[in-house]
């Protein structure tokens, strides 16, 4: 209203009829006075307005500067908590033995283990687990027994994965395998096997690597320090339906001259499977209590292929795995081929499986491969067979049955049949 009064005046001039009375010179005077001031004042309101609105668009500026400032930070909530996954499973099972030769063998046995996975950055994560078992590498079970003695717990997995960039991931420390095993099965690398030193991934689109270096022994005052690495190289895409996985693998195992690096050295059997000789070039055993040393270095190259596809609901696996040791000239090679049919990841499902395999014993090195197959190591073939059933999410029965010949290089060839129940359950 008060922006309206100098209209009024200037009105009241130019309309004197409207004016009750008549106006002096010196009323005149003073209404441009007025006028003057008045328009002073709206001058001033109008600069004030203008800074007014300046400081509200520099607020509004630095208020959307703050909210994207904290949209970029992590939630109040979030805690060490919220970075922190757990997970774990454990196993029963029974198993029955019938070795050719020797007398039936039956036993329980547990498994269980448990690993916290920490996101410490956006890009790191760093890993510990704990699992049943002793210093066997490629088991972790526990035969129940002993008077109901106290079971071990020791280290599985202590590493560190930190992504470099997107697809590549490098891994530090005692880790899962990293390395692309068809068919989810333990031809090569039992899947109790965690190695220790550097690994990498990567994987973009249609293509994956993977390589892996491993400490066998990594002490020097040791005579049988061993660095192992290799790699694999793989791609994966789809012929119509079905979606086709292959690659080619190398790896570098320096083994010859030296003496195994778990177990007794003077034993045969801590070869598992494996060409040894005593240092007097004498087969392995001949002599009581002499030291035995590989006889080969396993330089071995490998191939592999699955193809994934559905027939009518149930989902369908083929696979087949191929690997030579060059530095053996005999007995150098192994491979496998096998099925996987249906799947248990709901309550009423069910999953088979099957394959057979040929280890011959230079192969492969015998330490890392299979524990259950024809009783561990190389020197080995014949079918393995698994049946599981779902009886919910988390929780998992089923039997696997292998029928194999073992001892096939030494000429003593026997049969060896395996029978093991399993109830599983996995929680996270």
């Amino acid at each position: 209203m008060k922006h309206f009064l100098p209209l009024i005046f200037v009105a009241s001039l130019i309309f004197p009829s409207a004016a009750p009375a008549a106006v002096s010179d010196e009323d005149i005077q003073e209404l441009r006075s007025q006028l003057a001031t008045l328009s002073q004042r709206l001058e001033e309101l109008a600069a004030e307005n203008a800074e007014l609105r300046q400081a509200q668009e520099k607020s509004a500026t630095a208020i959307a500067d703050v909210e994207m400032t904290v949209a970029d930070m992590p939630a109040a909530s979030e805690s060490w908590s919220d970075r922190i996954v757990l997970d774990g499973d454990f196993r029963y099972r029974y198993e029955w033995i019938d070795p050719e030769g020797s007398s039936t063998r039956n036993r329980n046995r547990i498994r269980a283990r448990t690993n916290i996975k920490a996101q410490v950055s956006d890009d790191v994560e760093v890993g510990f687990g704990l699992a049943t078992g002793g210093d066997d590498p490629v088991s972790t079970n526990q035969t129940l027994g002993g008077g109901g003695s106290s079971k071990s717990i020791v280290l599985n997995l202590a590493y560190a994965d930190w992504e470099v960039t997107d697809g590549l991931h490098v891994i530090g420390g005692k880790f899962k395998n990293p390395l692309t095993r068809v068919g989810g099965q333990p031809f090569t690398w039992d899947g109790d096997w965690t190695p220790e030193g550097l690994a990498l991934n990567y994987k973009r689109d249609w293509f994956f690597v993977n390589a892996i270096g491993s400490f066998l022994e990594s002490d020097t005052r040791k005579s049988n320090d061993m660095f192992a690495f290799g790699g694999q190289f793989g791609a994966t895409g789809n012929l119509g339906d079905v979606k086709l996985t292959g690659g080619i693998g190398y790896y570098s195992i320096p083994t010859a001259g030296n003496t195994t690096t778990f177990g007794d050295p003077t034993d045969p059997g801590d070869f598992f499977g494996n060409t040894a000789v005593e240092e007097s070039g004498l087969p392995c055993g001949t002599t009581p209590d002499e030291t035995c040393v590989y006889l080969y270095d396993y330089d071995l190259t490998q191939v592999f292929a699955e193809a994934s596809f559905d027939v009518g609901d149930w989902p369908m696996l083929v696979f087949l795995d191929y690997v030579n040791n060059s530095d053996a000239s005999d007995n150098n090679t192994g491979w496998s081929v096998g099925t996987k049919i249906g799947q248990t990841r709901d309550r009423g499902q069910i999953q088979f499986t099957y394959y057979y395999a040929d280890k011959e014993a230079d192969s492969m090195l015998g330490l890392v491969t299979d524990s259950d197959f024809g009783g561990g190591g190389t020197d080995r073939r014949g079918h393995w067979l698994q049946f599981n059933y779902g009886i919910s999410k988390s929780w998992t029965v089923g039997a696997q049955y292998f029928i194999n010949e073992v001892d096939l290089a030494t000429g003593n060839k026997s049969d060896y049949n395996r029978l093991m129940i399993d109830m599983q359950w996995k929680w996270k």
